[in-house]
C-alpha cells in the first residue's frame, strides 16, 4: 500500500513513515504546497496524510484540487488546527477522516487501515473470492482454507490487483506502486513480472483459479 505524507514538519514526516513502514506501507512525502500539487497530479495513492497548513497554500486546496481531478485516493486529514470548522470543510471537500496533533501513531495506523478497507474493500477486514480468503489485519492469505505464504511485495500487489479488480494496470502502473516515484529511475520494470510471476505460481499451486490475467502488450488485470 502506498501513502502520500503532506507535512511540513520533517521530524514527524519521517516518524510517521517509519513507523508505518513496519505495517507494510510505502511512504512519498511533500513539504510544500507546490510539491504537494505534483505528486498528486502525478501519482495515485491508497490515502494521503494530509496537513492543512502548508508552505505556500492550504491543504484545503489540495483537497479541492483531487476533487477537481476526480482522484479516488484516501485524505486523511492531521492537522494542529482543530477548529470546528476547518473539520467540517475539509469533510465536505472530501476527506474521509481528521485527525488532531497530537497523535498516537497506531490510533493513526488504524484510522488509515479503515479508510482503505472502506474505499477498496467494502469494509470489510476479511476479503472472500469464492476459494480465496485475504484476512487483512493478520495479513494472511487462505486457498481452500490452506495458507499461502506470500512476501509483502506479492501480498501488496494481490491486494493492489483486487482493490481494482476488473480493470487494466499498466507495468508501470505497478512499477509506480511497488516502488513509488523511484520508478522513474529504473531502467526496466522487470520486477514487476518476477513479482508477479512468483504471486501466480503460488495461488496456482495452492489451487486457486486463475484470476490474475495478462492483457499482453497492456498489462494485467484481476478478473471476477
Amino acid at each position: 500500500m502506498k501513502l502520500l505524507i503532506i507535512e511540513d514538519e520533517p521530524a514527524l514526516s519521517k516518524s510517521i513513515a517509519a513507523y508505518l513502514a513496519g505495517e507494510s506501507y510505502l511512504c512519498e512525502f511533500a513539504d510544500t504546497f507546490a510539491k504537494a500539487l505534483e505528486k498528486i497530479a502525478l501519482y495515485s495513492y491508497d490515502c494521503i496524510l494530509l496537513d492543512l497548513m502548508l508552505p505556500g497554500g492550504s491543504g484545503l486546496k489540495i483537497l479541492e484540487e483531487l476533487k477537481r481531478q476526480n482522484k479516488a485516493d484516501g485524505v486523511i486529514i492531521i492537522s494542529a488546527k482543530n477548529a470546528l470548522e476547518d473539520k467540517i470543510q475539509g469533510l465536505q471537500i472530501g476527506a474521509d477522516d481528521y485527525l488532531a496533533k497530537p497523535f498516537h501513531l497506531s490510533e493513526l495506523t488504524a484510522r488509515i487501515h479503515a479508510v482503505i478497507r472502506r474505499k477498496q474493500f467494502g469494509h470489510s477486514n476479511l476479503i472472500k473470492q469464492n476459494e480465496l480468503e485475504i484476512d487483512l489485519l493478520a495479513k494472511s492469505v487462505q486457498v481452500k482454507e490452506m495458507p499461502v505464504l506470500l512476501t509483502k511485495k506479492e501480498l501488496d500487489l494481490l491486494l493492489y490487483f483486487i482493490g481494482n479488480k476488473n480493470r487494466v494496470i499498466s507495468k508501470a502502473a505497478l512499477a509506480e506502486h511497488l516502488s513509488g516515484d523511484l520508478a522513474d529511475m529504473l531502467d526496466s520494470h522487470d520486477f514487476v513480472y518476477a513479482h508477479i510471476k512468483n504471486l501466480k505460481k503460488k495461488l496456482h499451486e495452492a489451487g486457486c483459479d486463475s484470476y490474475l490475467k495478462t492483457i499482453y502488450g497492456v498489462g494485467y488485470k484481476w478478473e471476477l
